[in-house]
């Protein structure tokens, strides 16, 4: 409870803020990706793409390794993040230091050291989501190995034992949902950014929050790529 008084309320209404971009642009997201108006979305329709040509393969090995490719990228950022996890934690008993430190620092709001400590927290609680996320990313990726490989011969989809069509969907929905997933993880390490800079001051906060969330806006629905993708 000692924090809630300590943290005067210019903070809380940037954290509640930041928050607040994050969830709400993660929604926008999701809605106009229903709409195929976004980077991810227009991606999952060469990954249902891809799923129906893996149907008319024999053997399977090149999905097979494409499969396993994609799943080494949240490998890695689960890996990167507990290391993150682990130096944040390792921060949170040098925390007299590091405020001095930041301190010093030209325009840094001075800050209590319980203050100083929430705003680890905070960054520590993010990359735990990231984790999961990316974690959950190479299970996904792990089921999608298992409905490759569980798919019929060519020949039974040729002659209409199987609907061809199904297996295709459904696999590549796993696919999809794995790289959202992915998607997820990574936004949270834009979103740790901007983070950040909450150890300057709350203003600071709110502006980079606000930049994180134009750049994501221009990658998703206004890149190159995108415009390279719907051709």
């Amino acid at each position: 409870m000692k924090i809630i008084t300590l943290l005067p309320w210019l903070d809380w209404l940037a954290l509640f803020t930041f928050f607040g971009l994050w969830v709400g642009y993660a929604w926008l997201a999701k809605v106009r990706g229903l709409r195929d108006q976004t980077l991810i979305a227009n991606t999952n329709r060469y990954r249902q793409m891809w799923m129906l040509q893996a149907t008319a393969r024999d053997p399977r090995m090149l999905d097979g390794l494409i499969t396993q490719n994609l799943s080494q990228t949240p490998a890695f950022f689960s890996s990167t993040s507990i290391i993150i996890i682990g130096g944040l934690f390792a921060l949170l008993g040098t925390t007299d230091k590091a405020a001095g430190l930041v301190g010093e620092i030209p325009f840094a709001q001075p800050t209590p050291l319980l203050v100083f400590e929430l705003k680890i927290l905070v960054l520590v609680g993010i990359f735990v989501y990231a984790f999961f996320r990316f974690s959950w990313s190479m299970r996904l990726y792990t089921f999608v190995a298992l409905a490759i490989g569980a798919m019929p011969p060519p020949e039974d989809f040729a002659a209409q034992r199987f609907d061809r069509q199904h297996y295709a969907e459904r696999a590549g929905n796993l696919v999809s949902a794995a790289a959202e997933t992915f998607n997820d993880g990574l936004r949270a390490y834009y979103f740790s950014f901007a983070a950040m800079a909450w150890f300057f001051s709350p203003l600071a906060l709110v502006l980079a929050t606000a930049l994180v969330v134009l750049i994501l806006y221009g990658r998703e629905f206004r890149s190159d790529v995108l415009e390279v993708l719907r051709s």
